[in-house]
Order: structure tokens, then C-alpha cells, then sequence
């Protein structure tokens, strides 16, 4: 199902685009591994805020239900999003 997780990500509805900009997420890009591992970057002033905003938009509970099957967690992919922990940066 790679192939189509890639192809929902290259047409992304304007709605939920716009609803991740008014929620704080700036350059966020996600990185799919051929295996399935699935890595997200974004960039934020609060993130535990924008979380929380983004779980109250309407797009968002319509985008994660079509979504869900490319998961194997139960519940939607933001549920099982977290901050990673940097351990180094170049600059």
C-alpha cells in the first residue's frame, strides 16, 4: 500500500493544508522507508498546542479515517505521533 500512501500525500486536500497552517505546523515533510517505516518532520512553537488544535479541526477526523487502513495501530496516526529526541545537528 506504499505506492498508494505516496500517491494520497502527492494530493493532499487544500483543507487539511490549510488547517495544519493555522494550527502552527511549519515544514513538515514525512519520509517513507521501503519497508514502511514512516518518519515525520515538522517544525512548531508548541507542539503538544498544534497536536491539540489539529485534533479539533473537522478535516483532520476526515483525513485520519482515510488514513487508518495504511496503519496498523489501532485508533488514527496522530494518536501515535511523538517528538523524537535529537541527538545531533550539524549547525
Amino acid at each position: 500500500m506504499l505506492d498508494e500512501y505516496k500517491r494520497r500525500h502527492a494530493q493532499v486536500w487544500p483543507e487539511m493544508l490549510e488547517a495544519l497552517r493555522r494550527t502552527g505546523w511549519r515544514n513538515y515533510s514525512l519520509f517513507l522507508r521501503p519497508d514502511g517505516l514512516l518518519v515525520g518532520y515538522l517544525e512548531t512553537d508548541d507542539f503538544d498546542r498544534s497536536q491539540a488544535l489539529m485534533k479539533l479541526e473537522p478535516v483532520n477526523a476526515r483525513w485520519q479515517a482515510e488514513m487508518a487502513p495504511f496503519f496498523e495501530s489501532t485508533g488514527n496516526a496522530d494518536d501515535n505521533m511523538f517528538p523524537l529526541e535529537e541527538v545531533f545537528h550539524l549547525d
